[in-house]
C-alpha cells in the first residue's frame, strides 16, 4: 500500500516566501504547524492508502486527463482559514487560476471515474494549504494576523505539469515523492 494524491508542485519565490515567513513569525507563540515550503502544492486529488497493483490504472486516467488541458498560469493571492474564525482550523493562500484549472480538475475526476475511483468532493475549491493549526492561544491576534495577510498578490506560477506523489508520513513531517509526472498538452 502506498499513500498516494495528485497535485501539482509549487516553486514558491521570494514574495512567496516573504508572505509564508511573516506569518509564521508573526504567529510563532501558536501551536501551528507550517508545511514545508518545498512540499507546497495544489491537490488535485487525494487517494490515500492505495494497493500497489491501482497505480498503473490511476497513473493512465490521470495522463489521459493532462493531454485534455493545455498548459496554464495561475496567480497566489490572499490569505485565508478554513474552519470558522472560532476553530480555524488550516491557513491558506488563495489560487486565481481562470478555467482551466476547473477543466484539469474535472477531467482527472472524470478519467478516474472511468476506472472506479469516486468523485469524492462536492466542489473543488483550488488553495494552498500553508499551516495547520493546533491550538491557538490568543485567537484575536491570530485574526488579526490573517487581517492583515488578508489581501495581495504573491506569485504567479506556470502549470505545464502535475505529479502523482507518495506520501510518506515521519516525526518530522511528510516526505513527498514523485511517483510519475503528467506533462500538460502543448
Amino acid at each position: 500500500m502506498k499513500r498516494l494524491f495528485a497535485a501539482i508542485k509549487i516553486h514558491p519565490i521570494e514574495a512567496f516566501t516573504a508572505q509564508y515567513l511573516s506569518l509564521k513569525k508573526s504567529l510563532a507563540d501558536e501551536k501551528i504547524r507550517w508545511v514545508d515550503p518545498d512540499n507546497i502544492h495544489i491537490t488535485l486529488k487525494f487517494f490515500g492508502e492505495t494497493p500497489e497493483h491501482h497505480i498503473s490504472n490511476i497513473t493512465g486516467a490521470l495522463r489521459a486527463a493532462a493531454d485534455t488541458v493545455p498548459a496554464f498560469t495561475i496567480n497566489m493571492e490572499n490569505t485565508g482559514i478554513f474552519g470558522s474564525s472560532y476553530k480555524p482550523r488550516v491557513i491558506w493562500f488563495g489560487i486565481d487560476s481562470g478555467d482551466e484549472l476547473q477543466l484539469l480538475s474535472k477531467n482527472v475526476f472524470r478519467e478516474l471515474e472511468k476506472i472506479g475511483i469516486e468523485h469524492d468532493r462536492q466542489n473543488f475549491v483550488p488553495h494552498l494549504t500553508i499551516a495547520r493549526i493546533k491550538y491557538l492561544k490568543d485567537k484575536k491576534h491570530f485574526q488579526q494576523i490573517i487581517d492583515q495577510h488578508k489581501e495581495g498578490f504573491i506569485q504567479t506560477e506556470e502549470v505545464n505539469e502535475f505529479h502523482l506523489f507518495e506520501s510518506i508520513l515521519r516525526p518530522q513531517g511528510p516526505l513527498y515523492k514523485v511517483i510519475d509526472s503528467f506533462p500538460l498538452r502543448n
